[in-house]
């Protein structure tokens, strides 16, 4: 069974690779998404814009031609990438890639993971979030922003992508799950002023999976580059707390799904620890998978044949059971 499984996920992202490796590195800032659906996130005008703005660059990491691992920074236009499926279940998806609030690693935890999810007849949203580095006026607060309005605008385009609303989740890695679990314990702060309709929905994930995430923001545990970008190296006690999602869980958090290696070398396993603590204070539904190995960053590709490969099954077990998907 654990071979035939491996089969089919190595061949899944092997056809991708190949698809992708026909493609020439581009510098231009829509090259990731060339030939893919994309929703703007904020049409009106991006709030808060830098003077001078961040120019977006593509940075190819791979060295193996067989597939593709951009990593995206400077990005000045926040969006989603869009894989629909061909039959779908009205489940959603919005999938947070990490990157240490550094740049966005858009194949490995985003379009990868995006096919996996659509094959299974999950929508998925890829979404392309602001830098708190980049001189925003919403500091700190920028890439929530964007996963707000992009949990908002996927409720508000459910008819379209035939979504159920009550059924939206999100997914985030590394530092991605910061992110996620940022949305998921502090959806309802204001953070940008209202543009359009879509912004009276709410931005409350149905469900959050935060996968080797970054949580806490204490210097302690908290992965240094993802702490220094998002409150600066010098940041206060108080400015740490308000940043770290485990001093934010509220009656309102939704369900949690937490997995982690313990041999994490970039982001210690402490930090969902301190996650799980937390939800449990509350008395909030968490699902927590440990692992001794599998070391940081596996998604997808990189988890084959370790016991972490094993991971989208539990996770789609999990959401099976809180009728997310």
């Amino acid at each position: 069974m654990r071979s035939d499984r491996r089969s089919l996920l190595v061949a899944g992202l092997s056809f991708s690779g190949l698809w992708a490796s026909g493609v020439s590195a581009r510098s231009d800032a829509r090259s990731a998404e060339r030939g893919m659906e994309t929703l703007t996130l904020w049409p009106q005008g991006v709030p808060g814009m830098p003077d001078p703005p961040p120019q977006e660059r593509v940075t190819e990491r791979s060295t193996d031609s067989s597939y593709r691992d951009r990593a995206i920074a400077g990005i000045v236009e926040p969006r989603m990438a869009v894989f629909r499926p061909d039959r779908p279940t009205g489940a959603a998806v919005l999938l947070i890639p990490g990157g240490g609030y550094r740049h966005v690693v858009v194949d490995k935890e985003g379009f990868e993971m995006g096919r996996w999810l659509s094959r299974r007849g999950i929508t998925a949203f890829v979404l392309f979030y602001r830098l708190p580095g980049d001189g925003w006026a919403a500091g700190p607060d920028v890439a929530l922003s964007d996963a707000q309005r992009a949990t908002r605008i996927i409720r508000a385009e459910a008819d379209r992508f035939m979504i159920d609303p009550q059924r939206v989740s999100a997914m985030g890695f590394s530092a991605g799950g910061h992110l996620c679990a940022d949305l998921a314990t502090r959806f309802a702060i204001h953070t940008y002023d209202a543009h359009d309709a879509a912004d009276t929905l709410s931005a409350r994930p149905d469900g959050a999976a935060c996968i080797y995430p970054v949580i806490s923001m204490d210097p302690e545990i908290a992965h240094a580059g993802s702490r220094r970008l998002l409150i600066g190296e010098h940041a206060s006690s108080q400015r740490e707390r308000a940043h770290s999602p485990d001093h934010n869980v509220t009656s309102d958090t939704p369900p949690i799904f937490l997995l982690h290696s313990e041999d994490d070398g970039s982001v210690p396993v402490e930090n969902s620890l301190r996650m799980r603590a937390a939800l449990r204070a509350q008395g909030m539904p968490v699902e927590t998978h440990l692992f001794a190995s599998g070391g940081h960053g596996f998604g997808l590709r990189k988890a084959v044949g370790k016991p972490v490969e094993d991971w989208p099954a539990l996770w789609l077990a999990w959401a099976e059971r809180r009728k997310l998907v």
